[in-house]
């Protein structure tokens, strides 16, 4: 009977080698005969298992849905259906109520910093909005730094700015790179006129200066000389020690 069963199994070739090996015992003085599957190599130390694949059965190794450690399932399935409802206004407002609402607090805000990553500003914006309802928001200045740097560079200016406001009402101060990247976005996007507002209020900030958004400044106001050379006197007074770089047109008077 175990001779038919291992005869019908679906290994001819371990089973050939087994029945050679029950028709001609061992001797003694013999080497012990070594199975080998030519499909898969199995070392000496290894004990041979009927039950061992050597293939990829079609369960999944891990998560599948993970991009990123800290973003879960729901996190991610919130995400893809914001994007696929956000060019329709009344299926994002239902999906929210359904799906967004019911989140938990970290789902939420994995839910923020993914769809900034993604360049997805006015879906991350509108998150953020909800994300100031819930009974466990506390002011958090690295929320709205992530989000006016996203917003800044994406080119949503108007919209930073009024994330700026909102981050000041809360009595929250910006640190020096959500100022060198808003500065920066003014003045590749918008007017230099508001990037000179971003720096009074920089200056006026009770953290102390870097010395980054001023060199961003002084670049990108090239083209107007009267601001520039008003960045140009702030700078020598607090880095005293430090040099600005100025064209040779500016160096001979040459315009």
């Amino acid at each position: 009977m175990a001779i038919r069963v291992l005869w019908r199994s679906k290994l001819p070739i371990i089973t050939s080698r087994i029945l050679q090996s029950l028709i001609n015992p061992l001797s003694k003085s013999s080497t012990p005969t070594k199975i080998q599957n030519p499909i898969c190599v199995i070392g000496e130390n290894q004990l041979l298992r009927s039950d061992l694949r050597c293939y990829h059965d079609g369960r999944p190794r891990g998560s599948l849905w993970r991009g990123k450690k800290m973003v879960g399932k729901e996190a991610i399935f919130v995400v893809l259906g914001l994007k696929r409802c956000r060019d329709d206004v009344e299926k994002l407002d239902k999906f929210i109520k359904t799906h967004v609402l019911r989140l938990l607090k970290v789902d939420m805000v994995a839910v923020l910093v993914e769809l900034q990553r993604q360049a997805e500003v006015s879906l991350a914006l509108k998150i953020f909005m909800i994300i100031q309802k819930q009974d466990w928001y506390k002011s958090d200045v690295y929320l709205y730094k992530d989000l006016i740097i996203a917003l800044a560079n994406s080119k949503k200016m108007d919209e930073a700015m009024e994330v700026w406001e909102s981050m000041k009402k809360e009595n929250l101060f910006p640190d020096s790179q959500t100022y060198t990247e808003v500065i920066r976005g003014f003045l590749k996007y918008g007017s230099p006129a508001d990037a000179m507002n971003v720096y009074e209020d920089m200056k006026n900030s009770p953290d102390p200066p870097e010395e980054l958004p001023f060199r961003i400044l002084l670049k990108g106001l090239l083209p107007h000389p009267i601001l520039r050379n008003k960045v140009k006197q702030d700078f020598e007074e607090i880095f005293s020690e430090r040099h600005v770089y100025d064209l040779p047109e500016e160096i001979f008077g040459v315009r």
